[in-house]
């Protein structure tokens, strides 16, 4: 098996990756908290999250804090073993080298 066969490409975007971390051990996280932990524009954010709902490794709960929209994004099973595996195959090239 190739060293790098279980590198997620999903996961390959700096982004992506930290918002795989923040909900890997967060319940979940609201737009705002990803936007500020990540210190990125709405636009980037937004595209990003797009990208990990597209292969649905995160889930999109939209609801209203009294007449504030609110979003909240949550890991999906597939998305958690998936970033699993991806964890495991960066610790294994660490390893090698």
């Amino acid at each position: 098996m190739s060293l790098i066969a279980n590198i997620n490409k999903a996961f390959d975007h700096r982004i992506r990756l930290g918002i795989m971390s923040i909900l890997m051990v967060n319940e979940y996280a609201d737009f705002n908290m990803l936007k500020e932990l990540l210190d990125v524009t709405d636009g980037n954010l937004a595209s990003h999250l797009k990208a990990l709902e597209k292969v649905e490794y995160i889930k999109i709960e939209k609801q209203f804090i009294g007449r504030k929209p609110n979003t909240k994004y949550s890991t999906t099973p597939l998305g958690k073993k998936e970033f699993e595996n991806h964890i495991k195959a960066l610790e294994r090239i660490i390893n090698k080298t």
